[in-house]
């Protein structure tokens, strides 16, 4: 099924595209392979351990959208098939505790303008009913313990704040859309768009439908992709709800300074469990029901943490730190099911990997290559366990964009069950990746990064170079698939990207090496990775390029702001002016205290140091600017701002802005094709300018 869709799609594509492009040769990818590249996330075992439901992403190339299914497999690999089909987005599957039944999230019978629903299938018989008829979308979906309730959240709208009363327009007159008055300091954020007003509470449904029960009360966000509220969790005996959330006065002032609140099902009362400065998230109760489990840090203030496992009794009481010595960010945690402790995600150097810990901190790794997406950094890595043992995740390499595994928690690595772009790979040469390490010229720290080089690769040539930066900055690159890199290896560019300082994975003391300092001493860490390239017999001095997004798009304008040794650049959704980014950004509330030492005017010098603009003078490299006009995390006005001033300059300049997109723009499948063919059209035209005026 899922081949002839391809096929019958490609034969489309053909016709109505190809026609009017030069199409790459078939034996690497090419751009067309955004339509026909598929994602594996959120797989979820049985409570039995025998069956896997994951969701299955892929693009419809005639609506220019993304899609999703469910598929079911059997813990040894057989049987792999749908359980939904279409051209819709079915999410956030959730197993019953008897494993008889699943809820989903769907938009399957969505008419336009409504939210995707929550539905309900019996596995033996396929039968699905509709659970529910909400005019928000729900989110955190979650099945009680005894098998009674659905949790989830929703916003609860609230009337748009006014000010003025407008007369009343005559019969038949169409008058514009009234003002909108916005009145809180969140009202925008990336992905979202302008937030409805309103505030996000927790709803309890009962399983077989019903009319949902508001549980959670007051001016405070319980979820949201603005804030930073975790996924309600039950208590074993299905008489309460945890949930991190922000309910401070000062919630949209101090975002991150999160608590462990519990929420009686009875009758909604609340207790607040956690009361530190800084976050509390993630909780998990132990099987007993003694203790909670759950992440974060004490807030000092810097740019990184790094977030560590916590551990309270039942009562909030007698909270201790677990993983005091281990210097890695936690994520996904979930009690052993004997309760001796506890298993997580966490990278180190560039790899997720699965580990587990006692109660009295000792750690040790059960899995690695653990995540699933189109880019080096890897994504939100996700895992699921049964009471037996066994487990299911997700898997990538760099030749492995995602992919569903199961194992045994105690026999080591899992077995890779899917192979869901096996077809499109088929006959396809990828870039070949290796790792390298090197020396930074700033004070001789050892910095990780990764080479792939193109299709068929003669190291009796010379190649151009693209340092490829990442954003954050405080993320990592790591030895995953990274699509954009591949098409950029696959147009005949060596590809280096790295991990500088300031990069998670290497622990906190790397992390912090850019608190209050970025952009900074990464320039040297960059160039020094340059420095080691060129050291290789295979790269063109002549042909370096520089290209990055969002902090890696940062980084790139400090580059070429401080060397002229890049024949091109692209920086991709910038920040430019950190005093504006503060004002207009939507996480300008958390910045201000975090990234810098306090308001922009209050420390004027501070900025304007860090300030791209600051060393824009210097910029004799020509250069794209490539952002996306919905992207409210780095909002266009910055990329305008370097526009106008290279453009005042006199550099070679293009400003390319991509509509409707938030900051990655990768919405919309034709727009992350645009987005690549850009950047690499952009350099190609460098390149070929660069070997005319030499003659080759």
């Amino acid at each position: 099924m899922r081949t002839f869709r391809k096929l019958l799609l490609c034969l489309v594509w053909n016709v109505t595209v190809c026609a009017t492009m030069v199409c790459a040769q078939s034996n690497t990818l090419t751009v067309n392979d955004v339509f026909n590249l598929e994602l594996v996330s959120d797989p979820q075992i049985s409570p039995d351990g025998k069956q896997i439901i994951y969701v299955r992403q892929f693009a419809d190339i005639m609506n220019d959208r993304r899609c999703s299914n469910l598929w079911i497999i059997n813990f040894d690999g057989s049987d792999n098939r749908p359980i939904t089909t279409g051209n819709f987005n079915d999410t956030n599957p959730r197993w019953s505790p008897d494993g008889k039944q699943i809820i989903y999230v769907s938009t399957r019978d969505q008419t336009p303008g409504s939210p995707p629903q929550i539905y309900r299938r019996w596995m033996d018989s396929g039968q699905t009913a509709k659970l529910t008829n909400l005019t928000q979308v729900p989110a955190g979906v979650s099945w009680s313990p005894d098998g009674k309730w659905l949790s989830f959240t929703m916003l609860v709208p609230e009337a748009p704040a006014s000010i003025i009363k407008m007369p009343a327009p005559p019969e038949g007159a169409k008058w514009a859309e009234p003002a909108k008055v916005i009145d809180k300091l969140v009202y925008r954020f990336n992905g979202a768009g302008y937030l409805k007003p309103g505030y996000t509470h927790l709803f309890v449904l009962p399983a077989e439908g019903g009319t949902p029960r508001q549980l959670s009360t007051g001016k405070f966000q319980h979820g949201g992709l603005a804030f930073r509220s975790s996924d309600a969790v039950w208590t074993p005996d299905s008489k309460s709800l945890l949930i991190s959330a922000n309910r401070n006065d000062d919630w949209e002032l101090n975002p991150i300074n999160t608590e462990i609140y519990e929420f009686s099902v009875a009758d909604g009362s609340v207790k607040v469990l956690t009361t530190r400065k800084g976050p509390d998230g993630a909780p998990d109760v132990s099987p007993d029901g003694k203790w909670i489990a759950y992440t974060g840090f004490d807030d000092r203030l810097h740019a990184y943490e790094v977030t560590k496992l916590y551990v309270m009794s039942r009562d909030g009481s007698n909270a201790r730190l677990v993983t005091g010595n281990f210097d890695r960010d936690i994520g996904g945690v979930s009690w052993a099911a004997d309760g001796s402790g506890l298993y997580f995600t966490t990278a180190d150097q560039g790899n997720t990997g699965l580990h587990f810990t006692t109660l009295d901190g000792k750690v040790k790794q059960i899995a690695r290559n653990l995540g699933s997406g189109t880019n080096a950094g890897g994504g939100a890595p996700s895992f699921t366990m049964a009471k037996n043992g066994a487990f299911a995740t997700t898997y990538s390499r760099p030749n492995v964009p995602g992919d569903v595994a199961a194992g045994w928690l105690n026999k080591g690595e899992p077995n890779v069950l899917t192979s869901v772009n096996a077809d499109l790979f088929a006959g396809k040469s990828l870039g070949a990746v290796e790792e390298i390490w090197y020396e930074s010229s700033k004070d001789k720290r050892k910095i990780q990064g990764w080479i792939i080089k193109p299709p068929n690769f003669d190291a009796s040539k010379k190649y151009p170079l693209i340092l490829e930066i990442h954003g954050g900055p405080h993320a990592n690159y790591g030895d995953r698939f990274d699509l954009e890199k591949q098409m950029m290896a696959a147009s005949g560019y060596v590809v280096l990207y790295t991990n500088p300082r300031g990069s998670t994975s290497y622990g906190k003391e790397f992390g912090n090496l850019i608190d209050k300092a970025y952009p900074g001493d990464d320039f040297f860490d960059l160039n020094s990775g340059v420095d080691a390239m060129l050291a290789k017999s295979y790269i063109d001095p002549d042909q370096l390029f520089v290209t990055g997004g969002s902090g890696g798009g940062v980084l790139t304008c400090w580059m070429i702001g401080r060397t002229t040794r890049f024949r091109a650049a692209v920086t991709v959704y910038p920040v430019i002016n950190w005093y504006s980014f503060v004002l207009t950004s939507d996480i300008g509330n958390w910045t201000v205290n975090h990234w810098f030492p306090g308001f922009p005017w209050d420390n004027v010098e501070h900025y304007e140091k860090r300030n791209l603009l600051s060393v824009v003078k210097n910029v004799k490299t020509p250069t794209m600017v490539l952002t996306g006009e919905a992207d409210y995390r780095t909002p266009m006005s910055d990329s305008e701002q370097y526009y106008q001033a290279l453009k005042l300059l006199g550099v070679e300049s293009v400003l390319v802005r991509v509509p409707d997109e938030p900051h990655g723009i990768s919405v919309r499948p034709s727009h992350h094709m645009s987005k690549m063919l850009h950047i690499i059209g952009w350099f190609d035209q460098h390149r070929k300018a660069m070997e005319q005026r030499a003659g080759r």
